[in-house]
């Protein structure tokens, strides 16, 4: 199973993020589970800076941005 986290304070972007987290694994076929971290302490401890942001399996992949459902894909694969 892929687990997909979220880093950020549930806003607007965070929100819009988890979407095509969704819509990228779902058209990947993936067993997935999202996680939302919403605790500043466990976002800086990732190196995060600027929220919205993207983990797959415990490794950061994208913060400060929305990427799209097909910018997410190829990291869900990799």
């Amino acid at each position: 199973m892929t687990k997909i986290q979220i880093l950020g304070s549930g806003c607007a972007k965070c929100q819009q993020l988890t979407r095509n987290a969704e819509a990228a694994a779902t058209a990947l076929g993936l067993d997935y589970q999202i996680e939302k971290v919403t605790a500043v302490d466990d976002i800086v401890a990732y190196g995060v800076m600027r929220t919205p942001a993207l983990a797959v399996d415990g490794q950061l992949k994208a913060a400060g941005r929305v990427l799209s459902a097909d910018e997410i894909k190829p990291l869900l694969q990799s």
